[in-house]
């Protein structure tokens, strides 16, 4: 028996190990879930105004993320950049590729801001496609605040020449463009009708990752494939010898 007990200890070590990972991922989960329903709730809740400059870097500000607001100021259509996009389309979850079009905004009281007024068509990236939705002098617009996320690990390099991202890069495209200064984040316009129909706003996507199921079964299955591992071994060690000796 002794021969069974450092290997015994292992095993138990290692079940206890994995399924606790997957109880840690079930409670990631719930917490996740909790955290996309509060988002999707804020997103709900009537437009603020936006605070003024001096605040976007404080730690407070954060807390805005995905919150609802209201901006005055103009547009420079000229200087517009453009975000790879997918969006639904129609009723049967059919997606249409296309771009986000965005422009800076230079707001009434101070400071630009980068907003996503919404998705084009790729045949409709040029300006002069949809002259009509080029509006100009002072507006006011709601929309929904977003910070930049970090892009994954496959995420294509922005293609500068073409004035074209992969993920959203608020300051690597202000640069881009030669603005000294615009915020951090991004205000993506709501789904209000512009003059000829594009850009078509209200696309704001909850992209939060949330793979914690999968990787919850993920532990489960490897420690139920430890345990039947384990419980053949003993069996197949404790069963009697059934040789005939002469």
């Amino acid at each position: 028996m002794r021969k069974f007990i450092l290997p015994g200890i292992a095993v138990a070590l290692a079940f206890t190990v994995l399924v606790g990972l997957g109880v840690w991922q079930l409670i990631r989960l719930d917490e996740k879930q909790r955290l996309i329903s509060q988002v999707a709730t804020m997103m709900k809740a009537p437009p603020r105004q936006l605070p003024p400059q001096a605040e976007w870097n404080a730690p407070s500000f954060a807390a805005l993320d995905f919150s609802p607001v209201m901006i005055s100021g103009t547009f420079r259509h000229e200087l517009e950049v453009y975000l790879f996009a997918s969006v639904a389309k129609g009723n049967r979850g059919d997606e249409q590729q296309g771009l986000f079009v965005l422009t800076p905004f230079d707001l009434a009281d101070g400071g630009s801001v980068l907003v996503n007024r919404g998705f084009v068509p790729a045949q409709l990236k040029d300006p002069k496609t949809r002259i009509a939705g080029q509006v100009e002098g002072t507006v006011t617009l709601t929309g929904i605040l977003k910070f930049a996320r970090t892009p994954g690990l496959f995420t294509p390099e922005p293609d500068r020449a073409n004035r074209l991202w992969f993920a959203a890069d608020p300051v690597g495209m202000a640069t881009l463009q030669g603005l000294t200064y615009v915020a951090p984040f991004m205000i993506d316009a709501d789904d209000t009708p512009v003059p000829g129909g594009w850009p078509s706003g209200g696309h704001t996507v909850l992209n939060f990752s949330n793979n914690h199921l999968q990787y919850a079964l993920t532990w489960f299955g490897l420690a139920l494939v430890l345990f039947v591992m384990t419980l053949f071994q003993l069996l197949k060690s404790w069963r009697p010898n059934s040789g005939i000796t002469t």
